[in-house]
């Protein structure tokens, strides 16, 4: 995109990275959000989603001039409603403009006719000071009296409203309107009475003016602009601490219509290696909440997009390692996971006393057991973080991470966790997040398997899969897995999101941990085998929705 003249207030088209152009406004930046270094660039909220990110002026283009290119070329659901959120916006703005141009002619006649009943004759100005004066020193005998009995018609009033009548008026002096005399009340009381956190809106700050607040941005509560009666503190994406009976905690936004809201980055060196599917949309999200990153993947050419965005490279595990203060990884595998640990040039060799090593890979108990030993005999901190979503939700930052190991580590990494997710849970001694990591994607795997084997014998027995699935999203089963994996059959699209292998890997694995406690696993067992012969189909690095073509060979 070329580099164009932008304002504070302008509705833009914004590039991020490999995302298509999305419409957003420029505004003003939370104050505790750092500008990134280089180039010039725009703080820019985009419509449609939770997103926001500094982007550079040359990523950037007018709304209006181009609205007609971006149309032709996105077509997506997500991508519709975020226009039609900026028509919207536009609308009401419009609306504003109106009502204030019709206000201002209603205000100018008032006083133009506040104007001519202040010009009365020399008498009538005479009789009628005389009239207030004495009717100001009746009052004040009378005060009291009207106010204990609280029977008179003046008494019933509001204190303003007599405030109003009492005081006598300079001369030529239009009455000022009752809505001049009300006490304004802060936006921030407001939003505050009227309802959760949730409900928050994006508070403008100094240079825009409450009335241009955009009603589609849900984010952050930021401290008032103007002066309220009450003085709140900017709340910049507060931790929520949660004790629970099994002794785990979750760290996860005060807001929750702003997962990914104001982040304070920590001034930690970040280290990331592997940039599949999960690691890809961390990386991202890492970078455009501020962290200073510098990535590793075994295919370098996925480091190219990252290094455009403003990350730094690394040549190899061991020297990400060794130059940055807390390295995460996320691999495929229990033996990728090794290898780049214990391998050559491997993590292990970059490790330090003081040196932190987070893996966010999903494997068994036994093998992250292993690593911890060795990172901590080196004199360095583990953390295993494993993490419950998609592609798409790594993406969007709504991970969930499952912790466990170093507490204090954990803590270190709230700010990176708050970029990649909505909710982190720590569990204690080390191998715990492994086995509930397994066990989550065991249900996750046992039930997708069970609704391609539904839709399957739908088909079959001459029922509408189409019907099928209106029905289960109009009970208690539904959800957004379920509509999306639904969806997915029923269009024959198997791009992955969630690699079929890797969930056949983590069901095997699961299996693995029950027999390992003499525990029976009947269900998983048999959504195991499915997808094995889902994979003897050549489905391996399809979505794990390609499960229902093993029931249809």
């Amino acid at each position: 995109m070329a580099a164009v003249s932008l304002r504070l207030g302008d509705l833009v088209w914004g590039k991020l990275g490999r995302y298509p152009p999305w419409p957003g406004k420029i505004v003003n930046p939370p104050k505790d959000l750092k500008k990134p270094r280089g180039k010039k660039c725009f703080f820019v909220k985009f419509f449609g989603t939770e997103d926001h990110a500094w982007i550079k002026v040359e990523q950037l283009k007018p709304y209006h001039a181009h609205k007609e290119e971006m149309i032709k070329i996105n077509k997506g659901k997500r991508f519709q409603q975020a226009v039609d959120a900026v028509e919207e916006f536009l609308r009401r703005a419009k609306g504003k403009d109106q009502t204030s141009s019709h206000n201002s002619a209603d205000d100018k006649n008032r006083r133009n006719s506040s104007e001519e009943r202040s010009r009365p004759n020399s008498g009538d100005e005479k009789r009628k000071l005389s009239l207030s004066e004495g009717k100001v020193k009746k009052n004040m005998g009378e005060g009291k009296k009207r106010v204990s009995s609280g029977s008179s018609e003046r008494g019933s009033k509001s204190p303003l409203k007599r405030a109003q009548e009492q005081s006598p008026r300079k001369r030529g002096r239009p009455p000022k309107d009752e809505k001049d005399l009300t006490i304004p009340e802060s936006s921030t009381v407001k939003g505050m009475m009227a309802g959760p956190m949730a409900t928050f809106k994006w508070q403008p700050t100094a240079s825009e003016p409450v009335k241009d607040a955009d009603p589609h941005f849900h984010h952050f509560l930021l401290s008032q602009t103007e002066k309220p009666a009450v003085c709140y503190q900017a709340i910049t994406k507060k931790l929520k601490i949660c004790e629970e009976e099994t002794g785990s905690t979750s760290i996860q936004a005060a807001d929750s219509t702003a997962v990914n809201g104001s982040i304070t980055p920590t001034d930690k060196k970040i280290g990331f290696l592997g940039l599949g599917l999960m690691g890809s949309g961390i990386v991202s999200n890492l970078l455009k909440m501020g962290h200073t990153v510098t990535v590793w993947n075994r295919t370098a050419e996925k480091c190219d997009l990252f290094i455009q965005e403003g990350a730094r490279l690394g040549r190899t595990p061991a020297e990400v390692v060794s130059t940055c203060d807390i390295t995460f990884a996320c691999v495929s595998d229990p033996k990728a996971a090794k290898d780049l640990v214990l391998g050559p040039s491997g993590v292990l060799q970059g490790i330090r006393p003081g040196k932190c090593y987070v893996d966010m890979s999903t494997v068994d108990a036994d093998t992250v057991t292993e690593l911890a030993q060795v990172i901590v005999s080196r004199g360095g901190r583990f953390l295993e973080a494993p993490v419950s979503g998609n592609q798409q939700l790594s993406n969007d930052g709504m991970l969930v991470i499952l912790a466990a190991g170093d507490r204090g580590l954990y803590e270190d990494c709230s700010s990176c966790f708050q970029a990649m997710g909505k909710t982190s849970f720590f569990l204690g001694e080390v191998g715990n997040a492994a086995k509930m990591m397994l066990i989550v994607n065991m249900v996750q795997g046992s039930f997708m398997a069970t609704i391609a084997e539904g839709l399957t014998l739908a088909q079959v027995t001459g029922q509408s899969q189409q019907t099928l699935l209106d029905i289960l999203n109009q009970g208690q089963l539904a959800s957004i897995f379920l509509d999306q994996k639904c969806q997915n059959i029923l269009q024959g699209n198997f791009k992955p999101d969630f690699y079929l292998k890797y969930i056949q890997k983590d069901l095997r694995l699961a299996i693995a941990l029950g027999d390992a406690v003499n525990h029976p696993t009947p269900m998983a067992a048999a959504a195991n085998e499915v997808y094995k012969r889902a994979k003897a189909l050549d489905q391996s690095d399809n979505d794990m929705s390609a499960v229902y073509r093993a029931y249809i060979h």
